[in-house]
């Protein structure tokens, strides 16, 4: 609903290189009610006092020099696209085809002078109105952009507090500690960015890393929590976490969850094919499968385990080298050693 102050309150700009014309309609508008009115006469200063004023409506006159109002209506097009900006045409040219012209061109209305007084201050009251509308409109779809984008944001918040406490839960039956799903999203992160990730995914990678063992939610305490070395057979069971992993996330619409879907399967194939379950070979393995098969791996062998100490940076990491072209793809072995100072920076900052 529009309320009356509204309307004689709209900023009303009127353009005429004849003073007095301008003058006139000033007058008539402001004993209508109109409390806003701006009169230029330079046709050149239009759109600077367009870009100060900001006016909900101009009235202006298609014939004047230097400028004249086709030219106006051109200028004004950048102002004009973001937003419902009426403009009144007047001119004593009454053809049709010059009409035509004047719509065609970009104006809302056209009005013949002389003009009637309650007609000018009717057509121009009706466009103040289609203005203030359309204001209101616009004002409302922000209102609910920013709910839905509200909404999305704690959608999404939900969704990755779930991921992490789901991630927990597979860690809590594994003898890894909890700071190990914390120091799998920073490591892939950032190697992710080194390899020319962009920003989203990176994100996503963030995210679903910690996933990648999930599937020994369904491994049985007696392989799982072995101390010992495990016998073949065991093995083979220990392996199938990649297939239950990608069972469990399989089906998603989430982007996250299928990220964490393709990582839960293929962070244990190997660059040689030699690794498990489906034995891929080089670039058929994803690449973010790679990455957290570098990193998983990195984070395994530094850190401390019942089955064994943890082995010094160093150590680990000319082990990852020893892989390079058999576990490990030679590309990624090489960036991953480039960025060892602020791997090692991470994992200080999460230690166990």
């Amino acid at each position: 609903m529009i309320r009356p102050e509204e309307i004689f309150q709209a900023k009303i700009l009127v353009v005429d290189d004849q003073k007095l014309h301008a003058l006139y309609l000033e007058k008539v508008l402001a004993q209508s009610g109109h409390k806003q009115i701006r009169c230029v006469s330079d046709p050149l200063k239009v759109h600077a006092v367009c870009l100060e004023f900001k006016p909900d409506l101009i009235v202006l006159d298609l014939i004047m020099p230097q400028l004249d109002g086709f030219q106006i209506i051109e200028q004004l097009s950048d102002f004009r696209k973001d937003h419902y900006l009426p403009i009144l045409a007047v001119s004593e040219e009454k053809s049709s085809a010059f009409r035509i012209k004047a719509l065609q061109a970009g104006a809302t209305d056209f009005i013949s002078q002389p003009y009637e007084n309650i007609e000018i201050v009717s057509r121009i009251r009706n466009m103040v109105m289609m203005r203030i509308l359309n204001l209101q409109v616009e004002n409302q779809n922000k209102l609910l952009e920013s709910k839905v984008q509200e909404r999305t944001q704690e959608l999404r918040a939900t969704q990755l507090d779930i991921i992490r406490r789901l991630a927990r839960a597979a860690e809590f039956r594994d003898t890894d500690t909890g700071d190990h799903i914390i120091r799998m999203s920073h490591y892939c992160a950032r190697f992710g960015q080194t390899l020319g990730m962009d920003a989203q995914e990176v994100d996503l990678l963030f995210h679903a890393s910690p996933l990648h063992d999930v599937g020994k939610i369904g491994i049985p305490d007696s392989i799982l929590l072995k101390k010992g070395p495990l016998t073949p057979e065991e093995f083979e069971i220990m392996k199938t976490h990649t297939t239950i992993g990608a069972q469990m996330l399989a089906g998603s619409d989430s982007p996250v969850m299928k990220m964490a879907e393709t990582i839960a399967w293929t962070h244990q194939e190997k660059w040689d094919g030699s690794g498990y379950p489906r034995h891929l070979k080089g670039h058929d393995i994803p690449l973010v499968g790679q990455i957290c098969c570098i990193c998983d791996v990195f984070d395994a062998l530094t850190s401390e385990r019942p089955y064994k100490k943890a082995w010094p940076v160093d150590k680990a990491i000319a082990e990852i080298i020893n892989g390079r072209d058999r576990h490990f793809q030679p590309r990624l072995v090489d960036r991953f050693v480039e960025i060892r100072m602020e791997i090692e920076k991470i994992k200080n900052q999460h230690a166990d």
